[in-house]
């Protein structure tokens, strides 16, 4: 580390990373002060958090194998953009968040170019589940990993490689200021009418996938249940894709943009259907129960299931290990599949309680009420940013 104010570059390739990098860049300014210095990669929330990005976020937000080859040449630009960068503005400590692929090759690229600056993981590729043989890797590339879920440090620390618990930020969301009564005034939802959240994900290949499935979905329930209201918060990164498909569909649709609407929105919700990731773990907060879904590209299914490891797919039901939620993925993600479980909640107000109790069982297992994770981490870096040992991994 340097004698002058620290300089410490965050990198998010996607909005819950965006959304993470936020939360951190906060509480290390908090504990840091206002010399610390911050650059990167992310989106809008770290841009609030006061961090502006090298270049476009969404050019390194790839999903899927035949998306991830195409978008090699691009990504590895990028990540030798960002370990340049890191020479330039003279980084002394990088924290890596999720995005595993760019990851990968950003902190190669440093290790090659800066090989004195510490890296940081957030968010361990989940090794659990599949490829188990990045755990060694990482423990030969970075100096230490920061996991959101409790029973992951043991993959990581069997290599060696230093771990700390800090907790999902999913898991920390404040719901107290919302008011679900002035959200349906707000837009023009009856006090009494049955509300549908409609979560299509946050990348561009998640919402062409999932949009017309969940259309067909809610059509056939609409019929159903001519009183149901649909509320679809959208992701910043795929609004106006999301906006112009909602536009054609044959009913009203209530969309609502930002992260404030998005909360309002939740605790509205009498019933979710959703796209498998972390805002499943957003909705389960608010006490809306859920039917998860998933498609992938053809390829990046055949090949994934040779390597997934794990029958669950939603984080709380791994927790629980048990499907609290049902998950339709793939081939099983249609609309009548997806409007017969929904369907069926919401004609059971038995079965709707049953599984928010049995949501909130898991969450409280996964460490919902813990110490905030973004505080936690922030010191977790310090810590790595002050100490005067050498460099703990020896590069690959």
């Amino acid at each position: 580390m340097t004698a002058s104010a620290p300089v410490i570059m965050l990198v998010a390739g996607e909005p819950s990373g965006d959304d993470r990098g936020a939360g951190l860049a906060r509480a290390l300014r908090a504990r840091l002060g206002e010399g610390l210095r911050l650059v990167g990669v992310g989106g809008p929330r770290m841009a609030e958090a006061g961090v502006s990005s090298l270049f476009d976020m969404s050019e390194i937000s790839v999903f899927g194998l035949l998306e991830g080859l195409m978008a090699i040449p691009r990504v590895r630009r990028r990540a030798e953009e960002t370990a340049r960068a890191v020479v330039r503005e003279g980084v002394d400590l990088v924290v890596l968040i999720d995005s595993w692929g760019f990851s990968w090759l950003a902190a190669r690229a440093i290790r090659r170019l800066a090989p004195g600056v510490r890296l940081v993981k957030y968010v361990a590729p989940q090794v659990w589940a599949t490829r188990p043989g990045r755990a060694r890797a990482l423990a030969g590339l970075v100096d230490h990993i920061l996991v959101i879920n409790s029973f992951e440090p043991p993959y990581f620390e069997a290599w060696g490689l230093p771990t700390t618990f800090v907790g999902n930020p999913a898991l920390h969301m404040d719901f107290s200021p919302c008011d679900p009564a002035d959200f349906r005034r707000r837009h023009g939802i009856g006090a009494e009418a049955p509300v549908l959240l409609v979560l299509p994900g946050s990348r561009p290949g998640e919402v062409d996938r999932l949009l017309p499935p969940f259309e067909d979905a809610v059509r056939r329930l609409k019929a159903d249940h001519p009183g149901l209201q649909v509320v679809l918060p959208v992701a910043d990164a795929v609004a106006d894709r999301v906006k112009a498909a909602v536009a054609g569909w044959p009913f009203r649709v209530h969309v609502v943009e930002g992260e404030d609407e998005k909360r309002e929105a939740l605790r509205a919700g009498d019933l979710a259907l959703a796209c498998s990731g972390t805002v499943t773990l957003e909705v389960a907060q608010a006490g809306v129960p859920m039917v998860v879904a998933y498609r992938l590209g053809a390829v990046t299914h055949f090949v994934a299931k040779f390597l997934i490891r794990t029958p669950w797919v939603v984080l709380f039901n791994i927790a629980a290990r048990e499907f609290v939620a049902p998950e339709l993925i793939q081939h099983d993600c249609t609309g009548p599949r997806l409007a017969a479980e929904l369907d069926r909640r919401l004609r059971d107000p038995g079965l709707r309680h049953t599984q928010v109790a049995a949501q909130d069982a898991a969450l409280d297992q996964m460490g919902r009420g813990g110490p905030d994770p973004s505080e936690t981490a922030a010191r977790v870096v310090s810590d790595v940013l002050e100490a005067d040992q050498p460099r703990l991994s020896s590069g690959t």
